[in-house]
């Protein structure tokens, strides 16, 4: 909403235009409001304050009385439908040729009486909030996640286990196992910490989803004891981790990806190479152009333009 003294203000102007020969239509598409909005603000003569919010806005015609309300809440908790939602409790009515209310009404109602509460034995569920975090140097937030590598033959896999550093986009850890483990996750997250320097003194947020070598036990049990703070993905969210699935595309549309590997062997040699590619030769676009090395180590770039690591 526009308040009152940017609509007075655009009021003179639009005035201003009129007595100086401009069409009234063409003054108000210049201040990006359309004539029937100028006609509405001066309908009174004086330019006032919004007052929609204030408006008085008729009644529904179908609305239920106080009278109806309290009889359908009294329905509602007869000793038969006391443990019956709305879903069943309206075509039970219907079967004795009764009609109350919608579906939707007696929900609206028992949520307003406090009467509304979760049933049944699965879990209530609960709305999670978007992960924010803010990576404000090296080493404070990671993001990882395991990828499928195709093997020597169709229905056989290897699995790729990239760590990568947000505020560089450096991977500061990989491998490849022949299976997604908790273990493998630990072992590899541990290594990282050490190559890196990074201890518990430094914070470190390492975000994932909520795939099962995510939750395992022993990686859990990892994290917490070298003081590392997990973030997971939303439930059914595939982008919250989107850096990493942004890294894997850029992994398998490089030139010379084979798309199928032959051994296991030769997919760590692939992805070695890559790695190094990737940490010290591509100059990322999100980057200004240079590579996750140089942003890592906050290292200078010297260019024909002066361009420098950001």
């Amino acid at each position: 909403m526009i308040s009152t003294p940017d609509r007075q203000a655009a009021v003179m102007l639009i005035h201003e235009a009129v007595a100086a020969g401009a069409r009234k239509r063409v003054a108000c598409r210049e201040l990006g409001i359309t004539l029937r909005t100028l006609e509405r603000w001066t309908q009174t003569g004086v330019v006032g304050s919004d007052r929609r919010p204030q408006a008085h806005r008729p009644v529904p015609p179908n609305r239920l009385s106080e009278a109806e309300r309290a009889e359908a809440l009294r329905v509602v908790n007869e000793p038969r439908f006391a443990s019956l939602p709305p879903t069943q409790i309206v075509p039970r009515l219907a079967d004795e040729g009764r009609y109350i209310a919608s579906e939707s009404t007696l929900y609206r109602l028992l949520r307003a009486a406090n009467q509304l509460a979760h049933r049944g034995r699965a879990k209530t569920p609960d709305t999670r909030p978007i992960p924010r975090h803010r990576a404000r140097g090296a080493n404070t937030l990671w993001c990882w996640d395991i990828s499928y590598l195709p093997g020597p033959v169709s229905g056989q896999f290897f699995f790729l286990y990239l760590v990568l550093d947000i505020y560089s986009r450096k991977i500061v850890a990989h491998e490849v196992h022949e299976e997604e483990s908790g273990d493998h996750a630990a072992a590899l997250i541990r290594q990282a910490l050490v190559r890196e320097g990074v201890t518990d003194r430094r914070p470190l947020v390492l975000h994932q989803d909520n795939g099962s070598p995510m939750k395992a036990s022993t990686f859990v049990a990892t994290l917490d004891a070298l003081g590392v703070r997990r973030s997971y993905s939303r439930p059914g969210v595939s982008d919250d981790n989107a850096y990493a699935e942004s890294l894997f595309r850029t992994c398998k549309y490089r030139p010379g990806y084979p798309g199928a590997f032959g051994s296991l062997a030769k997919a760590r040699a692939w992805m070695l190479a890559f790695v190094r590619w990737y940490n010290h030769h591509h100059k990322h676009r999100n980057l200004k152009f240079v590579s996750p090395a140089e942003r890592h180590t906050g290292a200078g770039v010297a260019s024909p333009n002066g361009r420098r690591t950001p």
